[in-house]
């Protein structure tokens, strides 16, 4: 079953979406904003220089902590990396389930 790419993803929707994007070789990449990795996910820190030599078609979950200020900024981040596939994950690092794996 397939992911949309919609505005926000839950934390099983990213898992998911990773593991068949990445089948599909494209990069799905959690972008952590606030520089708080979270604990047993493999982050990436938002570096804007970094993150647009990534592929175009690059799937981007941003996270900050409730998921509200990267939400509100996903027309910025889509204006910026117009290439990518930008998202926001839903509850932010807030409600990240550290047994929840892909």
């Amino acid at each position: 079953m397939s992911v949309e790419f919609k505005d926000e993803w839950t934390q099983e929707e990213y898992l998911r979406a990773k593991k068949e994007r990445e089948g599909e070789g494209r990069k799905v990449l959690l972008i952590d904003t606030i520089a708080k990795p979270i604990e047993g996910a493999d982050t990436t820190l938002f570096n804007p220089f970094v993150i647009k030599e990534y592929p175009p078609g690059t799937v981007l979950l941003f996270y900050c902590d409730t998921g509200k200020e990267t939400k509100e900024r996903l027309p910025e981040f889509r204006k910026r990396f117009p290439d990518k596939i930008c998202i926001s994950l839903r509850g932010g690092r807030g409600y990240w389930r550290k047994n929840l794996r892909a």
